[in-house]
């Protein structure tokens, strides 16, 4: 007999238990919700706003976590992760959402993925359309195997023993170039008039003296050119019980884009996890993963009211 009750997320305590709960019930197309890191690696991101974070909610049976809705970046966003055989709760865990999270900006936006099939119907209830898809890829281990070789003139660099500083640059560049005209012609911007250490993307300073929980930083591949200046970073959540590659993030600074450095940073991935067992690797919704071996898989359908 099902006894649920209700428990409010506390940061500082909840970790495991959301990454436990979101690892049981993992679904390589996130039919019972996103993957594990998708969560930890929002929340122990600058960019986040964490506001709002005591709003997030388990269902939990017995001592069994058995549902999980929480917000990301924007706030408007709201997520859920159900347990399979727990589907009657999808009608509750909606309304709690419309009714708990914020409505900056004038409507809440659910995210659901095609296979959440109960609560695609709670959404549809409440008068909820899709307003758009936007699709990530995935790489097979099974079925595909990629094999780009690091280009002349850079090499790896070990991500145990990285220099910070080099690396939180190197991704301020990569992520916030395109705010400073970078892809208009191609030149160099300069980069020293806007980066300091203070406004390191990510919190990579800070990130690097208290990792997220269930980080995996050694299996993040880190390229540099021949002045040892760090121009792509590709970060990896290895969830080996999962035999998930979760890549998050990835970067390469502008002027060094279209000579090959990415794919032979997910090339390295590759090596180092198959071997552990990996079956997924997660990529992005960019045509370059698809033209090196990745197929569209995961489907995120964002919801709204008003259809604009």
């Amino acid at each position: 007999m099902k006894k649920i009750k209700t428990k409010q997320l506390q940061i500082l305590t909840d970790i495991d238990l959301v990454w436990d709960f979101m690892t049981e019930i993992y679904d390589p197309h996130y039919n019972n919700g996103a993957a594990a890191p998708f969560f930890e690696y929002a929340i122990t991101s600058s960019w986040m706003n964490k506001e709002y974070l005591h709003l997030n909610r388990f269902w939990i049976d017995g001592d069994k976590v058995v549902g999980f809705v929480f917000t990301e970046d924007p706030v408007t966003n709201i997520f859920f992760n159900l347990r399979p055989g727990y589907e009657e709760l999808a009608d509750e865990m909606f309304e709690y959402a419309e009714k708990s999270f914020p409505d900056i900006g004038g409507e809440k936006e659910p995210v659901l993925f095609p296979g959440q099939r109960a609560l695609i119907r709670a959404a549809e209830k409440r008068g909820y359309k899709v307003a758009y898809e936007n699709v990530d890829m995935l790489f097979d281990f099974k079925s595909s195997e990629l094999n780009y070789e690091l280009p002349e003139g850079f090499h790896f660099v070990d991500p145990l023993n990285a220099d910070p500083l080099k690396l939180a640059k190197c991704m301020w560049n990569g992520f916030n170039s395109e705010e400073l005209g970078a892809f208009e012609n191609w030149e160099k911007p300069n980069y020293e008039k806007t980066w300091d250490p203070h406004r390191a993307y990510n919190g990579v300073l800070s990130s690097t003296i208290a990792p997220p929980p269930h980080s995996t930083y050694q299996y993040n591949v880190i390229i540099a050119d021949d002045n040892d200046d760090y121009v792509c970073f590709s970060g990896m959540w290895w969830v080996s019980g999962n035999k998930l590659a979760y890549m998050e993030p990835l970067c390469t600074v502008p002027e060094y884009r279209k000579r090959g450095l990415a794919a032979a940073a997910l090339t390295q991935h590759y090596r180092c996890l198959k071997v552990l067992g990996a079956e997924y690797m997660t990529g992005g919704g960019n045509d370059f993963y698809r033209k090196i071996g990745y197929e569209d898989k995961i489907h995120w359908l964002h919801w709204k009211k008003t259809l604009r």
